[in-house]
This record gives C-alpha cells, structure tokens and sequence, in this order.
C-alpha cells in the first residue's frame, strides 16, 4: 500500500481513512517521514517557524476533574492559586522586558467556579489596551461553553464579546479524543467531541481562527485518532479556520491514567501521519514542551513545521510531567531549526512572518 499512497502523495491526492489506518500501524517510520516532510514542504518551502510569546495560566481552580490533567486544583486546595488582572498585566510586562518585546499572549485556564465571564471580559480588555500590538490567543473551546453557561448567552453571542473585547484567535486545547467512549475513561466531565466541534465551528464561521489539537498515547487506539484526524479535516473542509494542528504527547505523572510516556517513535510518526491526512490545515507544531527540544527538532524532518515559541513558563503540561524547561530562547529555537537545514521563521499569531533568521 506504501506504492499507491506515494503516488497519492506526489499527485496531491487525499488519503482514505484505511490508508492513514495503515501509516499508523507501519515500522517503515523513515518513508512516513520522507512523504511527511516532502508534503511540509510543499505547505511551507523551508520554513520553520516561532513565536515570542507568554504562556499564562490566570488559575488552576477548576470545577472539572478530568482524569488525566495533573494542573487543576479544587477551591481551597493545597496549591490552587488565582492571578489578579494586575498580576497577569505584570506578567506581561516581565516577559517583555526579560525578552524586549511580544508578539502574542496565549492564555487557559481552569473553569473558576466563583469568576463572572464579566472577569475575562475585563482582562482581554486590559491586555489590549497595555499591548496593543500583542496578538492575545485565549480561551479553548471547553472554556467558551463554560462562559456560556455560566452567563446565560449562546456561544455565538460569548463569543462576539470576547472579540469584541480583545480576543484574535483560540488555541485548539480541550479537544482530547472526540471518541464518546474514549472521552468518558478520560475526561467525562469535559464537552463532548461534537460539542467541541460545534464551538470551534462556530469560532470560525464569526472569523476568529484556531487551532486544533489531538491527546494522544494513553487509553485510545489508532483507529480513535484516525477518527480525530477525519473529523477535523472535515471541519477544515467547512470552514478553513483551523490555523495549526499540535499533536499533543500524554504526559502520564501526577494524574489518575498510569501509562508509560508514548515513545519517540510514536511521536514521530503521529505527526507524520497528521501531515500526510490533514491535507487543508497548513502547519503542523512539534509542541516541545512535550516533546522535549531534540525531538522536536527531529520531528521537523517528520511533517512539523513550527516549534511553538519561547513560552516562558509553561505550567500544565509540567505538573504532569513535561521534561522539557518550562520556557526556550529566541536563539535555542532559531538553532534548533537551523541544525536541521530548514530556515527559522520567526511569525505572528496569524503565521506572517515578521524575521528570516
């Protein structure tokens, strides 16, 4: 099958369900990197890109439990801890003066039990207005229904207020695996699949653009992912609003689900399978904070085409487990993209590209 799905490849064709079925399940992980990175570069040329961006966390109090995050706490709990606007607005400006400059604020949190969506309202607000410049990526789609909810409004009307408030575009977390059964082991308090999609849906039928993940390597099957994948594409098809898609790898300490860490191998080739299927989405992130930086070096040269960016402090994906540092430098993630022969794309939040390094 290899044959005909490098033919595929060369003539542009789109994969079949079976025929991603069958890359997941290959060992010839060194063609599935070759088609991968020949389809980036016809996405991308050579480029490789980054952001200078914060990561901000407002507050790990959320009234979920799903079982595999290690970040949230209860109200109350040893460790639980809520950010003032003022805290996050210094935050900011640390970050800024430590770096020099940012272009993009990326902000999830727990769901408060006790913040009006009046609060978040308020701190887009006050970021735009003491960074203008700065692109603010905000709140997943597991958080737009909380807000929801929790204010009386559709998801359409909460969203209208979030840009109108500040808000350029939505990171893709919360998506997990859409599989019902998979979802109910993992994460039964959390959304549905078809609820998450039917918000991101909405996002960007409104013009807000987002991203899209997967959590792979802990309970579900390939066949799971390869829904995922299918599912997204078919959105994409929609409504071409998906901006990147980031593979995310199951960090497994601190939390209820006890896997091993998924291998290299397997973060290899999930996103070279990701590349090779989502067809209509134009960047692929090796997330490093997940993947630690040498793999995700490598897996530039397996489909991926963007590093994430300097985060600073990155918290979730490390009470979990992550071994990566919390935060990277402009200069590490221009080297790592350098030793692989691609050129370091330094971007905005909307992927044009501010510096060729």
């Amino acid at each position: 099958m290899f044959g005909e799905i490098r033919r595929k490849i060369k003539e542009g064709e789109r994969l079949s369900r079976e025929e991603a079925l069958f890359l997941f399940n290959s060992d010839n992980i060194y063609e599935l990197g070759e088609m991968a990175d020949e389809v980036s570069r016809k996405f991308n040329s050579n480029r490789v890109y980054f952001i200078v961006n914060r990561h901000i966390n407002p507050t790990n109090i959320c009234v979920n439990r799903c079982r595999f995050c290690a970040f949230s706490r209860s109200k109350g709990q040893e460790g639980a801890y809520e950010l003032s606007i003022d805290e996050i607005i210094a935050q900011l400006k640390d970050a800024e003066r430590e770096i020099g400059y940012l272009s993009e604020v990326h902000i999830v949190s727990g769901l408060h039990p006790d913040w009006q969506f009046e609060y978040y309202l308020e701190m887009l607000s006050t970021i735009k207005k003491e960074f203008p410049s700065i692109g603010i990526k905000a709140f997943t789609a597991v958080e737009i229904d909380y807000f929801a909810r929790k204010s009386g409004l559709t998801v359409e009307q909460t969203l209208i207020k979030l840009k109108e408030a500040g808000l350029d575009l939505m990171p893709g977390g919360g998506a997990e695996i859409f599989n019902s059964h998979v979802r109910a082991k993992i994460c039964p308090e959390k959304i549905s699949g078809e609820r998450w999609l039917e918000i991101i849906k909405t996002a960007h039928e409104l013009g807000i653009k987002t991203n899209a993940t997967m959590l792979y390597g802990h309970v579900e099957s390939y066949e799971h992912r390869v829904d995922h994948l299918m599912k997204l594409r078919e959105l994409q098809d929609q409504t071409g609003g998906f901006l990147a898609f980031i593979p995310l790898s199951y960090q497994p300490e601190n939390n209820e689900i006890k896997v091993p860490y998924p291998s290299g191998i397997d973060d290899l080739k999930t996103i070279a399978v990701s590349r090779l299927v989502l067809d209509n989405i134009p960047h692929i992130k090796a997330y490093w904070i997940m993947l630690g930086e040498k793999l995700a070096q490598l897996s530039l040269l397996f489909g991926a085409d963007c590093l994430e960016g300097t985060v600073i402090e990155e918290r979730i994906a490390h009470s979990a487990g992550a071994r990566s540092k919390k935060g990277n430098t402009i200069e590490e993630l221009v080297h790592l993209i350098r030793e692989t022969g691609k050129v370091p794309a330094q971007r905005d939040s909307f992927y044009n590209v501010i510096k060729l390094w």
